[in-house]
């Protein structure tokens, strides 16, 4: 039986985890096997300017947090080399990311995650990972929004310039 000071800190593993998994948006589960030192560096670093947590935890911790928050079916994912991570205000920069590296590193794999309360599996991952950016969508809405407003004054400005160079008709003398 583990001593209470090492029980003491698994618990306090769990209920941070916890916390971050609560307070998080999206989380993703990698298997991290065979990532060498340099690539886990580049990809930690990316990870932390992107806003996103990234650790590896025992797989009976993590799961445990997950059944606290409610994403029990990650459970089954978790075996072998496992790590998480968790963004609290970007969705999809844990798989962007991510992926990237799992398309790199071939031992290197996306296992599962969760965003809007929903557990996703590998493909559900990958494809949260293809979804432009916060920032990306807003502009291309943007875009979307402006395009007509801006052909609509365009063809107004043009009928009004017509408008103006047309000639007054003459009232023709009656008979």
């Amino acid at each position: 039986m583990p001593s209470k000071s090492i029980l003491e800190q698994k618990q306090q593993i769990v209920s941070d985890l916890t916390e971050k998994i609560q307070n998080s948006i999206s989380g993703v589960v990698v298997n991290y096997q065979g990532i060498t030192v340099e690539d886990d560096t580049k990809m930690r670093k990316a990870l932390r300017e992107a806003g996103v947590s990234y650790q590896v935890v025992k797989n009976s911790l993590t799961g445990r947090a997950c059944d606290n928050c409610g994403y029990g079916d990650i459970k089954q994912y978790l075996s072998g080399m496992t790590a998480i991570a968790v963004s609290s205000n970007d969705a999809v920069a844990p798989a962007k990311i991510l992926k990237e590296y799992a398309d790199k590193v071939e031992s290197f794999k996306l296992l599962a995650g969760y965003v809007d309360g929903k557990v996703l599996d590998t493909a559900g991952v990958e494809k949260l990972a293809t979804i432009p950016n916060k920032e990306t969508l807003i502009t291309q809405f943007l875009v979307c929004v402006r395009s007509p407003l801006v052909n609509l004054v365009y063809v107004l400005d043009q009928a009004s310039k017509a408008g103006e160079s047309a000639p007054a008709a003459e009232a023709a003398p009656e008979a």
